[in-house]
């Protein structure tokens, strides 16, 4: 197992940056990093962002240097590339793109929107996260479009985030009815997106809320990963919890697990069912054992 860094070519924050990453383990990577003084923060997904002051500094320390080039080839040989369309920060231009097909002529709210989606310390409830509830709609729905309001309680359901259940979605759903209503959509739209982003705190909403139903089927999808993205998921929710205990996060952790086995149903639509309702039991059930 090694450890390779790239010369600091990667411009951002007035100064350039260098990637570090393994050959082999993220467990690996991880015990590099924290003993070279590297942040947590600077972790993206599959490697560290250094600036270019630390790269002498982490070529003392063990790191082999190499080019961008064959920096890529290391890491896409490692098996743990993660493809650019999964990274958030990659995700700008394509969900400005969505944004305006959906609410045209409000760009100022939908890049507020992504500033909170990007907000550092967000791991799984990311932009990456925003867009996979959207393309899930997209399957759910096509060859029809989803309702404008239905999509737009996506790009708002985890706007404000802090990791309080119940709390989030609320004021989520706050900032919904401000931000709308100020862009002067119809109160009627307004008050439906609302709805639909507190629904997003339970996942239950009532027979025949189809809107309710495909939202909330949409923003678990996640569940019905292969074991691979299932694992992925598992680590970032981790780190948006990094501040809780090991213990605590567990007991938080099977809480939240045994309510998802609980609902019934798990999933509303058909098509939802046949996509992810499997391998979501699977998936749950193997972490709850």
């Amino acid at each position: 197992m090694a450890i390779y860094v790239d010369p600091p070519l990667w411009p951002a924050h007035g100064t350039v940056f260098s990637h570090l990453v393994s050959d082999k383990s993220l467990t690996e990577l991880h015990a590099f990093a924290a003993a070279a003084g590297v942040p947590e923060r600077a972790f993206d997904g599959d490697h560290y962002d250094v600036p270019e002051r630390r790269y002498d500094d982490l070529v003392a320390a063990g790191a082999i240097p190499v080019e961008a080039r064959i920096l890529v080839r290391k890491l896409i040989a490692s098996g743990l590339r993660i493809p650019a369309r999964e990274r958030s920060k990659a995700l700008t231009v394509p969900l400005m793109e969505r944004w305006n097909s959906i609410y045209p002529g409000h760009e100022t709210l939908g890049l507020e929107l992504l500033e909170r989606w990007g907000e550092d310390g967000r791991k799984y409830h990311s932009r990456t996260h925003l867009l996979a509830v959207l393309e899930a709609l997209d399957t759910l729905t096509e060859p029809a479009l989803p309702a404008r309001t239905v999509s737009l309680a996506a790009w708002f359901h985890d706007a404000v985030y802090e990791g309080v259940a119940g709390q989030d979605e609320e004021e989520s759903a706050l900032l919904a009815e401000a931000r709308l209503s100020e862009a002067g959509l119809a109160p009627d739209d307004v008050a439906e997106v609302a709805r639909l982003v507190r629904l997003t705190s339970t996942h239950d909403p009532e027979p025949g809320d189809h809107a309710g139903a495909l939202l909330c089927d949409a923003d678990l999808s996640v569940l019905g990963g292969d074991e691979e993205s299932y694992a992925r998921y598992l680590a970032a929710v981790r780190e948006d919890y990094a501040y809780v205990s090991d213990d605590d996060f567990a007991k938080g952790r099977v809480a939240v697990v045994r309510h998802l086995l609980g609902l019934e149903p798990l999933f509303h639509g058909e098509r939802a069912k046949a996509l992810w309702l499997e391998a979501a039991h699977r998936n749950l059930t193997s972490e709850l054992g």
